[in-house]
């Protein structure tokens, strides 16, 4: 019978990777609460017209990657391609916001794009999601970045770049909209074919284009900079002295725009020179209108998003590896001493240690092999003799010490052992 696997573009995170995801999503968790941030947990899938109205029906996403299905009521549905739209969504639908308030929200979650699989990105993909919304003061994109970069900080990474723009509100993007035409048209025939559509679509996504005759086109065309309004200039002016003063570093980017039509005032991208082609770690940037777009009041946001996979990749190619070893490894042979290790390994958990119970039933030789690779500090031996008189062996794995007492003692002193653990690590 064939063996059913896993779908193209999706792939297991195994039991020795978990540690390395849980560490970085533990590490957000407890930095994003020190700064205020809530959890918020939005469904995964979304109608249709969530992300057709939210993202752009020009987009690559929604033209090209959404996973779309009708329902068995006739809807049209959507697996999230990305969280922003449907956290907007749960913060109308639920009235979150009010006036003059900040809310300050993430998420960490799946989201799926129907694109090529390469190193660090797959068609279900997982995004830390982080949003500020009811401010449109510099400040707040200060705050969010500062975050970001911090964090990535915090994980341990150094060698980090960032890009910074302005994309400017609607007046201005359409401005520049209308320079881009009037620029690219002559050179239509000289464009890739999706740059060739983009042109009547969404011409700010040429500059995004990889191709290498497309490039060398754009490189002439005229700077998104230099169609800001005064406002949109004083923003943007703001945003990077608030960065210069926090010391975060970064290169003005007038090509960068982002892939998302939502996206207004600041945008930018954090990269690291350590993931090749696919160096941005995390990218984010403002998005004042979505909110009313989307059917809520008139409220400022700014966000931003880490893709996981490239974020561990990363970890992994700088050797950061967490591991989460065991407190005690229980070893027992013969049916009395099996049973009183169950007992003794469950009252061992709920005292708060780490405890492994090898079920194998094999011979003691087997088991403390097993005993040594687990990583444990402390190995409990049970046997016949041990079951007989109500006590247990303990053996200290990383000097061999070996010593016994008495199973009720051993219960009665488990804060003891609990600093002898510590102290053996």
């Amino acid at each position: 019978m064939t063996m059913i696997q896993a779908l193209r573009g999706t792939r297991d995170i195994l039991p020795d990777e978990t540690p390395l995801w849980q560490w970085v999503e533990s590490t957000a968790r407890n930095l994003l609460f020190r700064a205020a941030y809530r959890e918020i947990r939005p469904p995964l899938f979304e109608q249709t017209s969530l992300f057709e109205r939210g993202i752009g029906e020009a987009t690559d996403v929604v033209g090209k990657e959404m996973y779309t299905f009708e329902d068995r009521g006739g809807r049209s549905v959507t697996l999230r391609p990305e969280i922003t739209a449907g956290l907007v969504r749960a913060v109308n639908e639920n009235k979150l916001t009010a006036q003059g308030s900040v809310l300050r929200l993430w998420h960490v979650g799946p989201a799926f794009r129907y694109e090529r699989p390469q190193a660090g990105r797959q068609r279900q993909f997982h995004q830390l999601d982080v949003e500020l919304l009811g401010s449109n003061d510099p400040r707040a994109d200060a705050e969010v970045i500062a975050i970001a970069t911090n964090l990535l900080q915090t994980l341990g990474l150094t060698s980090l770049t960032m890009d910074l723009n302005s994309v400017g509100n609607g007046k201005d993007r359409q401005r520049y909209r209308d320079a881009l035409v009037a620029f690219f048209t002559p050179h239509k025939a000289d464009l890739d074919a999706d740059s060739q559509t983009r042109l009547d679509k969404n011409p700010l996504r040429i500059l995004d284009s990889k191709d290498e005759k497309t490039q060398a086109i754009a490189k002439e065309a005229p700077s998104l900079l230099d169609y800001l309004s005064d406002d949109s200039q004083r923003h943007f002016d703001k945003v990077q002295q608030y960065l210069t003063d926090l010391g975060i570093g970064y290169q003005v980017n007038p090509r960068l725009v982002r892939g998302l039509d939502y996206y207004t005032h600041t945008a930018f991208e954090i990269q690291s020179a350590d993931l090749g082609a696919q160096a941005t770690v995390c990218g984010g940037g403002r998005y004042d209108g979505l909110i009313a777009q989307l059917g809520g009041p008139e409220t400022p946001a700014i966000g931003w998003a880490i893709g996981l996979e490239r974020l561990t990749l990363l970890l992994k190619q700088l050797a950061t590896n967490p591991t989460t070893p065991m407190d005690v490894y229980v070893v027992s042979r013969g049916e009395a001493a099996e049973g009183d290790a169950l007992k003794m390994a469950q009252a061992l958990r709920k005292a708060g240690l780490a405890v492994e119970m090898d079920l194998s039933g094999s011979a003691f030789g087997k088991q403390f092999k097993r005993a040594d690779r687990s990583g444990a500090a402390l190995c409990l031996i049970l046997g016949d003799s041990e079951a007989a008189q109500k006590t247990v062996q303990l053996k200290w794995l990383n000097t061999g010490e070996q010593t016994e007492l008495g199973q009720d003692a051993l219960l009665d002193s488990i804060d003891e052992l609990r600093q002898n653990i510590q102290a053996a690590r």
